[in-house]
């Protein structure tokens, strides 16, 4: 029987009311594991506007110029999360390296679906070169980082600059990553896809959805790559490596025994998380001085 456009329109409503919820919960859940989730009291934190996007800019209070900077990209599927979840995490980076830490809010789906996301981050990049000097930082000396979605959009980044001339990016942290959206469906994922790229899925093709799927992976930054033994996706963070390594590209892989998803957003229950957070300082000392 064919539905009427009141059915659809209420299931569309209804879907929209439950991911709400869900965004509401996680934040509630993500507040209860802030155990060590205050900001270093190294760090000023700053809120700015790149365009209409919000900023959260972590910068040291020891006085310095030329400082580096990291631009940290939350997780949450695209279609919840903000820069706050990941607060301990961009302030320790931005002590202990002396870095700008950059993390944006950038639009959601399914308000906001793909291409808004990427878009948002390609102009944080932008917005950061651009402030440089006001920052304090060098614009020459630039890294990317980001966990689950946002770990995609900082590889999405890193190859979009290759392919448009930008050298800034000496570095990727791709943090359990989601590296190819084609097939990717099931409960456990709450329609995150489906929000982002609408349902029929086809755009999972293109190369800033799935980098993966990307041509080439030749001349990209060295990179980080992070997961974890009990995480679920633990696949696409290996076989990403696997494509950056067979194009020549630098890689480093750290997978922590005892941790799942998202272990590095959760530093009061994950003892992972640290760990993980010095495998990040190592290599972020190292890639931008």
């Amino acid at each position: 029987m064919t539905k009427t456009a009141a059915e659809v329109q209420d299931r569309g409503v209804d879907a929209m009311v439950e991911l709400r919820q869900r965004r509401a919960a996680l934040l509630a859940n993500r507040r209860l594991t802030w155990v060590f989730g205050t900001d270093d009291p190294g760090v000023v934190v700053h809120e700015a506007w790149a365009g209409e996007i919000r900023l959260r800019v972590h910068i040291p209070r020891a006085l310095a110029s030329g400082r580096p900077i990291v631009l940290a990209f939350h997780g949450g599927g695209w279609c919840w999360g903000s820069p706050e979840q990941s607060r301990w995490m961009a302030g320790r980076i931005a002590a202990r390296i002396g870095a700008v830490v950059v993390a944006p809010a950038y639009r959601l789906a399914p308000e906001h679906p793909y291409p808004a996301a990427v878009e948002d981050c390609w102009s944080v990049l932008t917005w950061a070169v651009a402030n440089a000097d006001d920052l304090g930082a060098d614009p020459a000396r630039i890294a990317v980082l980001g966990d689950s979605a946002g770990g995609t959009l900082a590889a999405v980044l890193a190859l979009r600059a290759r392919d448009e001339g930008e050298s800034r990016i000496r570095g990727q942290v791709l943090i359990y990553p989601l590296v190819d959206l084609v097939g990717l469906r099931g409960p456990g994922l709450g329609g995150i896809v489906e929000h982002y790229l609408g349902k029929d899925g086809s755009l999972a093709e293109e190369w800033s959805v799935s980098p993966l799927r990307a041509t080439s992976h030749e001349g990209l930054p060295p990179a980080l790559v992070l997961t974890a033994r009990f995480d679920p996706m633990r696949s696409h963070a290996e076989r990403y490596a696997t494509a950056l390594r067979t194009a020549g590209v630098e890689v480093t892989v750290h997978c922590p025994r005892l941790a799942t998803h998202a272990y590095l957003t959760l530093p009061g229950i994950s003892p992972a998380s640290r760990g993980g957070l010095d495998r990040i300082v190592g290599f972020l000392r190292e890639r931008l001085g």
